[in-house]
C-alpha cells in the first residue's frame, strides 16, 4: 500500500498553484485575518471604556446621593432655626431677669442648631447689603432707600441656606430702588 491518497479539492486547488499565488493567497489571508483582529480589539477597548464609564456614573451618582441624602431631614431644622432667630428677637426687647436668661439659652441653643447643621454641609446665606442675586435670593418686594444703592439688599426677612454648595431655600430679601 502507498502513502498517496487522493487529493481533496482544496489540496488539489492549492497544489495547483504556483508558489508566488500560494504567497500571494496566504499573504491576502493574514491580511484579512490582522484586520479582524484589530477590528475585535477595538471592540474589545470600546467595551472595556464603556464599563469604566458606567462604573464612573455609578460612583459619581452614589457620592452624590450620599452627599444630599440627608437634604430633606436639614430642611425640617431649618424652620426650627427661623423660630429660634424670631424669638431672639423678641427677647432683645424684653425687660432684664428671667426674659434675657431665656434668650440667652435660645442663642445657645441656635448656635449648636447652625453648628450642627454646617457640620453637615449646611451654610446659612445672609444677603444684607449684598447685590441682589437671582440664584440665591427671592425678592419679596422693593423698597426706595437713600443710604443703600439700587439692587441691593436693603432687609432680610428670612435667612437663606445651601448644602454643599447646593442652594437649599433661597433667603427672603426686599430689594432696594436706590434713593
Amino acid at each position: 500500500m502507498t502513502d498517496a491518497s487522493p487529493p481533496d479539492a482544496a489540496g488539489a486547488s492549492e497544489s495547483t498553484l504556483t508558489p508566488e499565488a500560494e504567497l500571494a493567497l496566504l499573504k491576502d489571508q493574514l491580511s484579512e485575518a490582522q484586520m479582524a483582529v484589530a477590528v475585535a480589539r477595538d471592540a474589545q477597548l470600546r467595551a472595556a471604556a464603556d464599563a469604566e464609564n458606567r462604573i464612573r456614573r455609578a460612583e459619581n451618582e452614589a457620592a452624590k446621593a450620599r452627599k444630599f441624602a440627608a437634604e430633606d431631614v436639614l430642611k425640617d431644622f431649618l424652620g426650627v432655626s427661623d423660630s429660634l432667630e424670631l424669638g431672639l428677637k423678641a427677647a432683645g426687647a424684653a425687660p432684664e431677669g428671667v426674659a434675657r436668661a431665656l434668650a440667652d439659652g435660645m442663642q445657645m441653643t441656635l448656635k449648636q442648631l447652625l453648628s450642627a447643621l454646617e457640620r453637615h454641609g449646611v451654610k446659612q446665606v445672609d444677603p444684607l447689603g449684598q447685590a441682589y442675586n437671582a440664584e440665591q435670593h427671592q425678592a419679596m418686594s422693593m423698597a426706595p432707600s437713600a443710604e443703600v444703592p439700587a439692587n441691593q439688599v436693603l432687609s432680610v426677612m428670612q435667612k437663606g441656606y445651601t448644602l454643599h454648595e447646593r442652594l437649599l431655600r433661597p433667603a427672603l430679601v426686599v430689594v432696594s430702588t436706590g434713593g
